[in-house]
């Protein structure tokens, strides 16, 4: 059954858990939540097994979890706060590409993260990210979510964006397409002035960035910076490919990670 935490603002985070022992905080990314992400639902199952506490979420604004404007990075980590008081004040973190992001800033903040697994951040080295963002927020304003979603895959092998519009899921993606602006966020506060944030220099626990073996150009410099960047973290490339992974693999790496 869904449980609900507050967090500071007063936004309702609505979370399962399952399983029993050292506990995972699983956080999406761009268009994930609990009843459309299926893959990472059954890594949490998986996970469980394994033998750790498997806290699954909404982000705010999607799914079940309310939402307080304006939107503020602060805020979501303000979430994850919330979500570590849930799991007795320390665990892990595992984060999905924008969700890799945002772990790494509550990583930054919050002394109760244990360890990152961090599924291909997807950093632009090259960009400030402004432009991303002050797109996302240019078409929302006007409302026009299709043209949102559209320019947020801009730079995704196109048959992604026509896959989606093609799909079931169409009328879902388009239902939180305002939340997309968030993911750019997330991304922009870390590509602002095209240096990694040198708070991240901070996070001392223990690290790991995961691409696939097939995968896109942007991810593997952005894990080489990210591992520069933090003074415990390493890589590995995993059976995947297409930005996507099977959720035995991925359970099968974080629990290896989170053992050693």
């Amino acid at each position: 059954m869904t449980s609900f935490t507050t967090s500071a603002d007063g936004t309702r985070i609505a979370f399962d858990r399952e399983g029993s022992g050292p506990a995972i905080i699983l956080v999406g990314s761009a268009n994930q939540f609990r009843a459309f992400d299926t893959g990472t639902a059954e890594v949490a199952r998986l996970l469980a097994e394994s033998g750790f506490t498997a806290i699954t979420y909404d982000r705010r604004g999607r799914g079940e979890s309310t939402d307080t404007l304006p939107y503020g990075v602060d805020r979501e980590v303000d979430d994850i706060r919330a979500l570590l008081d849930v799991a007795g004040g320390s665990a892990a973190l595992y984060g999905s590409s924008s969700g890799a992001v945002l772990c790494l800033w509550a990583a930054a903040a919050l002394p109760g993260v244990t360890k990152l697994v961090l599924w291909e951040p997807p950093l632009d080295l090259e960009s400030d990210g402004s432009e991303n963002l002050a797109g996302l927020q240019q078409r929302l304003a006007a409302g026009d979510r299709e043209g949102a979603v559209a320019f947020f895959m801009r730079d995704m092998p196109p048959q992604w964006f026509e896959g989606a519009r093609n799909s079931a899921a169409w009328p879902t993606l388009l239902s939180i397409a305002h939340t997309l602006a968030y993911d750019a966020a997330v991304l922009e506060k870390a590509e602002r002035g095209k240096t990694l944030p040198g708070e991240w220099a901070a996070i001392t626990v223990p690290a790991i960035v995961l691409i696939g073996e097939e995968t896109q150009p942007i991810f593997p410099p952005a894990a080489d910076a990210i591992v520069a960047a933090l003074p415990h973290a390493s890589q590995r490339r995993i059976d995947a490919r297409n930005h996507g992974w099977v959720p035995e693999v991925m359970a099968r790496e974080i629990s290896g990670f989170l053992r050693t």
